[in-house]
């Protein structure tokens, strides 16, 4: 009975592979308020591995461009978006001259700005900083890489160092320490058309930069704002207190200082107030500011910002402010601190000539530059999403759907590779799925390309190029396809596509009656709703012979966490037993009751159907089992199995685990 045992082994290795490679995180079923699908890594087309892997990497690319700049370890790649394969390689190696220790002989690319007439190209050159200009050749259109800039003030030391960069009307602004041991960190304006600038010491404590934005007032330029966010050391040290605190800054572009003899090369607009992410009426907040998403709008007022926050109770969470709503409590909040009349103009009001503003204003800059009220998020008393999910990127899409409405669309990247695709519809978020793209590593970059309907993430082992619209994953029948809420889909004649001008969606609730509506699909795929479940096109019947006494499993995929999922065999109901991403149904032994059809039934919403159908039979006695004994233990499909009768403990204790 050796044989026995290690059989017994191997299935039940199997068994815990399956539950160790995700069914431990895979989402429970019927339960709302986690992702609808889950996708495996395995439908990603897009995707460039490389050689080695890469501590940190750096994205640019414009929107709608077919080429993507990925600043690596001592290089540059330029890749097609298409088809991830790269066009050109850009080397840059160290120019330090000195003896090579750990980390030290390196050269991490930390910027890539389009800047002036050039691709800007920043890295920490072994702990040296250095800035390239890559221009364009002449005849071939290739990139020449000219060396041109000292890059301390832009470029941190070391990678692992807070930096950031932005480029607004010809002019860098930038975030990066003065000092290698990444101390003396400011945001300041370094290079271009106008006076380079930069913060008074006294400003921020121990901060950490995490976006800055340029909004453009299109019809008063001179007006324009350029954002800063970021989270600081919290001034209250009270034991209550959260020791940091997120907050958001603004200065005028048009600032250059003050003059000779006070503030010169110093911002005289600085600005900033706090963030507030939480539930106020408890006082409880969300202050650690991971992540920063600016959504644009012709009219400034109704630009968006979305940031991501995470709290000391290990808990996530997305906050949404007005744009116009930022500007009101800069524009309107009195100066925390300040006690008499405010001068004329108002600080942080834009000049055409900064350096002539009377030194009242100046004092209040100098002295008071934080607002007495907070920001709060448009939804004031608590988050627009919340999550046990540990997020670390956010970037958002506007869609419009075939209702000619316009949705947001979220994207949030988990610490283990994950992207959740989540619906902002009537403040309320609804996430639509969720992708698996490493089970390696965190997501370092993340461009969102809004013209191309792409996403473009980057890990230390590879870089992924996600398709927004992938609407195959729903074209099983209109019910499939309205059920997703996918803003990107519709049902149209040629099934569920990205096409979605006359198609049939529900994005606002998901009702599948709209499904009513006379659109004829492919003959293969469209189905009318009926009163009674029904095989769904993508099931069959399959036919298994099971000897009596025998202890045997079915299973059914699971295409929708938001379903109820229930067994159905001679007109009685029973569970579904959760496995990774299948339904169990586990019969201890077969006996006579045992045969007959076995159907997997979902529900969801209005929405009931057959996912799978299984007939089993009485293998006849005095047949010979197919192959041999042994075999029948260790013979199973991807929908059933034979079990030996003392993995059905194993299975089931493995099952109350899940």
């Amino acid at each position: 009975m050796s044989w026995l045992v290690g059989v017994s082994i191997c299935l039940a290795w199997d068994f815990q592979f399956a539950l160790s490679s995700g069914a431990s995180d895979a989402p429970s079923l019927g339960l709302t308020n986690t992702p609808r699908r889950v996708l495996s890594p395995d439908r990603i087309c897009g995707r460039l591995e490389y050689p080695v892997y890469q501590n940190h990497t750096v994205f640019f690319h414009r929107d709608g461009s077919d080429e993507l700049y990925v600043g690596g370890t001592d290089y540059v790649l330029k890749i097609n978006v298409d088809d991830n394969q790269v066009i050109e390689e850009f080397p840059l190696r160290t120019t330090a001259q000195q003896e090579c220790s750990e980390g030290l002989c390196y050269n991490v690319v930390t910027v890539i700005q389009e800047f002036q007439d050039s691709l800007f190209v920043c890295g920490t050159n072994g702990y040296k900083p250095k800035c390239w200009k890559l221009y364009s050749r002449v005849h071939n259109q290739s990139r020449e890489i000219v060396e041109s800039y000292e890059g301390t003030g832009i470029s941190p030391f070391a990678y692992t160092q807070n930096s950031l960069s932005l480029t607004a009307d010809g002019d860098l602004y930038t975030a990066a320490p003065l000092g290698s041991d990444g101390r003396s960190l400011q945001f300041r304006r370094k290079a271009g058309g106008r006076a380079n600038l930069w913060m008074y010491d006294n400003w921020v404590s121990e901060p950490t930069f995490v976006a800055a934005s340029w909004v453009e007032r299109k019809e008063d330029p001179e007006n324009d704002k350029i954002y800063v966010f970021f989270r600081e050391k919290n001034s209250d040290s009270s034991p209550e207190a959260d020791p940091w605190v997120s907050s958001v800054a603004r200065v005028c572009k048009v600032d250059e200082g003050g003059s000779k003899r006070f503030f010169q090369n110093i911002w005289t607009t600085f600005l900033k107030a706090r963030l507030v992410c939480g539930f106020p009426k408890e006082s409880l907040y969300f202050n650690h500011l991971q992540d920063v998403y600016v959504v644009q709008a012709e009219d400034w007022h109704n630009t968006s910002v979305y940031a991501l926050f995470t709290s000391s109770w290990n808990s996530t969470a997305v906050c949404i402010y007005s744009m116009a709503k930022i500007d009101e409590i800069f524009e309107s909040s009195t100066f925390k601190g300040y006690q008499k009349d405010i001068p004329n103009p108002r600080p942080g009001t834009c000049v055409k000539n900064s350096r002539s503003l009377p030194l009242a204003t100046v004092l209040v800059i100098k002295d008071h530059p934080e607002m007495k009220d907070w920001i709060h998020s448009v939804h004031h008393l608590n988050p627009f999403y919340i999550s046990n999910n540990n997020y670390t990127k956010i970037a958002v899409d506007r869609v419009q759907a075939a209702d000619q409405r316009i949705y947001n669309i979220l994207f949030l990247a988990t610490d283990s590779g994950k992207i959740h695709k989540v619906l902002e519809s009537d403040s309320e978020a609804f996430i639509i799925s969720e992708t698996h793209l490493s089970n390696h590593s965190a997501i370092h970059s993340m461009r969102l390309d809004t013209k191309k309907k792409k996403l473009i993430v980057g890990f230390s082992e590879q870089i992924v190029s996600l398709d927004l619209q992938k609407c195959q994953e729903y074209n099983s029948s209109c019910e499939e396809c309205v059920l997703a809420r996918d803003p990107y889909c519709a049902w149209t004649e040629s099934g569920c596509t990205s096409n979605t001008s006359g198609g049939i969606q529900n994005i606002s609730g998901g009702e599948t009656n709209v499904c009513r509506q006379t659109v004829e699909g492919p003959k293969s795929l469209n189905r009318t709703k009926r009163e009674t479940p029904s095989p769904s096109p993508l099931s069959s019947r399959a036919v298994h012979s099971v000897p009596l006494d025998i202890p045997f499993y079915l299973s059914c995929p699971i295409d929708s966490y938001h379903a109820a999922y229930t067994w159905e065999h001679n007109g009685r109901s029973s569970p579904c037993l959760q496995m990774q991403s299948s339904c169990l149904h586990l019969i201890p032994a077969m006996a006579q009751e045992s045969y007959g059809t076995y159907r997997c039934v979902s529900t969801e919403r209005d929405y009931t159907k057959v996912v799978k159908e299984y007939q089993l039979t009485r293998q006849p006695i005095g047949e010979p089992i197919r192959n041999s004994s042994r075999e029948v233990i260790v013979n199973k499909t991807n929908d059933a199995a034979v079990l030996a009768p003392q993995m059905v403990g194993v299975i089931v204790i493995m099952i109350i685990l899940i």
